[in-house]
């Protein structure tokens, strides 16, 4: 099975759009396609019943895991346990891509979106500038 780019439908979700291409195929896992720009305000969410493995097919910036700030680019792969904090901010000025991958299978009842929002120190810096 191919799913074509063209035909996946994004969705806004706080702060991302986010595209599910095995919507409907039934398997026992769950994938999104996950946009995010630098002037989106992010906040931190959490999956609490499954590890979530992120990688970045386009752009940079760096992943928020519970305050502590690393950088993620094209090419990494992070793989964030159960339960923990965490969001994906692009450096200023730039987009990023992103697949998730979920070994759950039904996102909207793994996920909890946290209330906190998260400002990278490098989007502080470019407001400040």
């Amino acid at each position: 099975m191919i799913i074509d780019r063209e035909a996946l439908r994004f969705e806004a979700r706080p702060g991302r759009k986010s595209a599910d291409p095995l919507a409907g195929t039934g398997v026992d896992f769950t994938v999104r396609i996950v946009s995010l720009t630098s002037k989106s305000v992010r906040w931190a969410h959490r999956h609490p019943k499954s590890v979530e493995l992120l990688h970045v097919t386009e752009g940079r910036g760096v992943l928020w895991e519970e305050g502590v700030e690393r950088r993620f680019e094209r090419g990494d792969t992070a793989l964030v346990p159960t339960g923990v904090p965490h969001a994906t901010l692009p450096d200023p000025g730039t987009a990023m891509e992103l697949i998730c991958f979920f070994p759950h299978p039904d996102l909207d009842n793994n996920i909890e979106e946290l209330e906190d929002m998260i400002v990278s120190a490098n989007q502080e810096r470019a407001e400040n500038e």
